[in-house]
């Protein structure tokens, strides 16, 4: 699993013009699952996620957490994460994970984050057309990659 994590004053997710996911001050998640993933990168990922201190103290310091700040999280799904660019110009995102594997993995996430705050995390449609709004707070972006774990 690959996660782009960016801290946001506030983020919106629209399908057909809808709004169906927003969050005021927290995380932005762009989530990518390839067919190599299970729980066990699931679990270890959302850990890090809702213990990631990206957030400032009194002292204006990265030193608390998402859920230290109260904040929310917007998790979408996003399989271009996985693009290989390696041969050619067209991505090809062979690594990604299939929907019948992917969807429940994702569905999954947002249990295993909406358990691990306390409270339910906002989402995306999967696999829809998805407009997504956000003010990136700092700006912070944190990257963490499941087959990565050794690096964060």
């Amino acid at each position: 699993m690959r996660a782009v994590i960016q801290r946001v004053s506030e983020a919106s997710c629209l399908v057909d013009q809808q709004v169906v996911g927003a969050v005021g001050p927290g995380f932005l998640v762009l989530l990518g699952i390839e067919e190599a993933d299970g729980i066990d990168d699931l679990r270890w990922l959302a850990q890090k996620i809702a213990s990631l201190r990206v957030f400032s103290d009194e002292n204006g310091l990265m030193n608390k957490s998402i859920h230290d700040v109260g904040g929310n999280i917007l998790l979408i799904s996003q399989f271009t994460l996985f693009a290989q660019t390696k041969k050619g110009n067209r991505p090809s995102f062979i690594r990604a994970a299939k929907p019948d594997k992917a969807i429940p993995l994702y569905h999954d996430m947002t249990a295993e984050l909406s358990a691990q705050l306390g409270r339910n995390v906002a989402t995306g449609v999967f696999g829809a057309d998805m407009k997504i709004s956000l003010v990136n707070d700092g700006p912070v972006t944190i990257i963490m990659d499941t087959k990565d774990k050794d690096n964060h």
